[in-house]
């Protein structure tokens, strides 16, 4: 595991809030209604000018991850990081399935309130503004576990992982997409690369795909799929720069927050940490057994 630069101190928890709360607005311009990767199609990923839109590959990474999870309607599924409610609202309506999302940003939670009530799946669908690492739920309570792009921001991914088995019923399955330091990143320069991606996204460490997988195992989960998916979603970076920088929204942000702006100016970092082999985008599914030896 690689952690954000030792010479500096780790983001807040605030922080991190405070981020989403001001930065929702940008990511909805920017990406759309999922503040996720896109998983592009394998020839795509090699096209210069990519036949599916981004929404599409958003879908597809949605839908992708929903179908190694083995999701069936009626499922009760806890989403942990939900953002604006994109891959909450599309499970409900495409898997037929019943949805908890949890929220750090309270502007997120409403985002995504209302966004639900707009397309009437409120029935199936309802959002909480919790902290991942406090929340409590019932044990045995949920058939899936999801999680997009969140976990880069805990602390404890280990005891994460641990609550979350217990939240899981007897065969219930969690399910994963995470940024991730690649094993090779101990070398200084791609170590100074992962970094500098945790401290311009308020990341406090990036597991590796062996960090995930262990602290699964710990848990009492079985892991059954691992996909590195870094080729396929890398397309997304691309698109998000040129899209901020054709519209100025670097320069507007300096005038409403700096921290924005700052924030914007780093998706090239990302972006290059996945060209040098310094990051992967992982996803990892994992089954809590029925009986427990």
């Amino acid at each position: 595991m690689i952690c954000a630069p030792t010479d500096r101190p780790t983001p807040a928890k605030d922080s991190i809030r405070d981020h989403y709360d001001l930065a929702t607005p940008w990511y909805r311009l920017v990406w759309g209604p999922h503040i996720h990767h896109g998983l592009w199609s394998e020839e795509d990923s090699r096209r210069t000018v990519p036949l599916d839109s981004p929404l599409v590959a958003q879908e597809r990474l949605t839908d992708t991850l929903a179908a190694h999870a083995g999701i069936q309607p009626g499922d009760q599924v806890l989403d942990v990081g939900c953002g604006m409610g994109g891959s909450s609202i599309r499970l409900a309506r495409e898997r037929r399935c019943d949805v908890t999302g949890i929220t750090l940003s309270g502007v997120q939670r409403r985002w995504a309130t209302t966004a639900a009530r707009l397309l009437r799946v409120t029935d199936r669908v309802r959002f909480q503004q919790a902290d991942a690492e406090e929340v409590t739920f019932p044990a045995n309570g949920f058939d899936v576990v999801w999680s997009i792009e969140c976990t880069e921001h805990l602390f404890d991914k280990r005891r994460f992982f641990q609550r979350a088995s217990a939240w899981l019923k007897p065969g219930g399955r969690i399910a994963i997409c995470a940024w991730l330091a690649a094993a090779e990143a101990d070398g200084l320069d791609l170590r100074r690369q992962v970094e500098a991606v945790c401290d311009a996204f308020l990341c406090p460490s990036l597991g590796t795909f062996a960090d995930y997988v262990g602290w699964m195992t710990e848990a009492g989960l079985e892991v059954q799929h691992t996909f590195d998916w870094t080729e396929r979603v890398s397309r997304t970076w691309e698109l998000c720069d040129t899209r901020v920088r054709r519209l100025g929204l670097p320069w507007i942000a300096r005038f409403i927050d700096r921290r924005q702006a700052t924030f914007l100016d780093h998706f090239r970092t990302l972006l290059d940490a996945y060209r040098s082999g310094a990051m992967q985008y992982g996803c990892i599914v994992a089954r809590r057994p029925e009986t427990v030896a």
